[in-house]
């Protein structure tokens, strides 16, 4: 790599992770959150259970601070990128513990660390279509996830009110300031520790059909709020 772009990361790194991280808690507070069926998480964690909470990569920004609203760290891969660098020095700051690496790169490396957390923290979160897609398409690593540490998935709805929609490969949205952000928790999906290969592909259809169900539903549901003010 050129000297210029290890300056670049350097400065990335070093100099601008404090201010992200500032920036992201002043503009956390200028949005109104609420909550959804968050006690059936907290219970089953309280039982000795394990969660993996599920999202689309599109949504992850509203749910940055779960770690603080459920009160305990929470583990999440995030890729071995430069970008990914950045990204887990914000989150750690936050409560998230990062396991590094991706479907593509250090993935086997990071599902083990993944489970080795959960045993330790019983809750992680999952980015289930990152970190390029294709959108709202499940992959198989959240299944093979639950399979190894004995966590059942918890599709984890975070819907906006009113929000910015970006031109990448997702449509990444952003809410806006003084917008109402809900992150609504769904039922436990409890996976089989063995299963063949359509079994195994019939789990992953039958919560990537839910989550796709109930993001539809949820986002009608809010817009509809919105306009009756």
């Amino acid at each position: 790599m050129s000297l210029k772009k290890e300056i670049k990361f350097f400065f990335i790194k070093y100099a601008l992770t404090f201010p992200a991280y500032y920036i992201l808690n002043l503009y956390a507070k200028t949005v109104r959150p609420g909550f959804e069926n968050e006690a059936a998480v907290r219970d089953h964690l309280e039982k000795g259970g394990r969660v993996i909470l599920a999202s689309w990569h599109q949504r992850f920004f509203g749910g940055f601070y779960l770690p603080r609203i459920l009160g305990r760290p929470i583990c999440i891969m995030i890729s071995q990128s430069r970008d990914g660098d950045f990204i887990a020095d914000i989150v750690e700051r936050i409560g998230w513990i990062p396991a590094r690496g991706s479907g593509s790169r250090g993935g086997k490396k990071a599902l083990r660390a993944l489970v080795d957390e959960i045993a330790k923290t019983r809750i992680a979160g999952h980015i289930v279509d990152g970190p390029t897609g294709p959108p709202h398409v499940i992959k198989p690593g959240i299944i093979s996830l639950a399979q190894n540490s004995g966590a059942a998935i918890c599709p984890t709805y975070v819907l906006y009110e009113n929000a910015w929609k970006f031109n990448s490969w997702d449509r990444f949205m952003i809410p806006k300031p003084f917008s109402k952000v809900v992150i609504r928790f769904g039922p436990l999906e409890p996976v089989p520790e063995a299963m063949d290969a359509e079994a195994f592909e019939g789990v992953r259809r039958q919560i990537e059909r839910k989550m796709l169900d109930e993001y539809e539903k949820g986002d009608r549901s809010l817009d509809r709020r919105a306009k009756r003010g």
